[in-house]
């Protein structure tokens, strides 16, 4: 039984297929978006790249719950564009919201987790671990995610299980807005949410003591990976 699920950035994309598979699992998702969640989840509307609005949307969903037993860190943006053109405020937004919200999100769920056992599953990027221009501010934050992630897993083994998602490009509105050579070609081949939420189960779903550390979920012609 998967339980009680909270998922960042539950409202669109990734975030919000990896509720409903929760809920298809017999768990129940509760969302944090800067949009409400659409699905019928119980969510609280909070900015994850603000710490305070982060802990308080944490610790009134999990009273409101009745505890956690999982945290999926969803929420994600970006900002391309070489660094020089990049304002500041707008990079910054971004190691924000991936780094600084994941861990901010995951820091006010561990006394829940403790008491529970239950798993965290951050979501890096394959840019987390192979950079490419113009996308520093991104890079940097999910690269982040990376090391916080397996220092977490250290950290809280045998206490909290804790899954590293390293996702590749995925057919979600992320890519919507951007200029024309940021976004994937016609020809590009992207994974459907769905599919990657069915791994996010999959870790929340393994046994006491069963540890997935990394999962790589990526199309088969990747160009980010390996």
């Amino acid at each position: 039984m998967i339980g009680n699920v909270l998922i960042t950035g539950g409202a669109s994309g990734l975030g919000r297929a990896a509720a409903t598979a929760v809920a298809k699992a017999g768990g129940r998702p509760l969302v944090i978006d800067l949009a409400p969640a659409e699905n019928g989840a119980d969510h609280v509307v909070a900015d994850v790249g603000d710490r305070e609005q982060a802990e308080r949307a944490v610790r009134e969903l999990a009273e409101r719950a009745g505890g956690l037993d999982g945290v999926v860190t969803a929420a994600g943006i970006d900002r391309c564009g070489p660094l020089e053109r990049v304002p500041g405020e707008e990079w910054e937004r971004v190691v924000r919201v991936n780094l600084f919200g994941t861990v901010s999100v995951v820091r006010a769920a561990l006394p829940y987790l403790e008491r529970s056992g239950g798993r965290v599953v951050t979501v890096a990027s394959t840019l987390g671990l192979r950079a490419v221009g113009d996308a520093t501010a991104y890079c940097a934050a999910k690269s982040g995610v990376v090391g916080f992630t397996r220092a977490l897993a250290t950290e809280t083994a045998g206490r909290v299980g804790v899954t590293l998602l390293v996702p590749g490009g995925m057919r979600t509105g992320f890519f919507d807005g951007r200029e024309e050579q940021y976004r994937p070609g016609p020809g590009a081949r992207l994974n459907q949410p769905e599919d990657v939420a069915a791994a996010i189960v999959f870790a929340l779903g393994q046994p006491p003591g069963c540890e997935v550390r990394e999962l790589v979920v990526c199309p088969d012609t990747e160009t980010s990976w390996p």
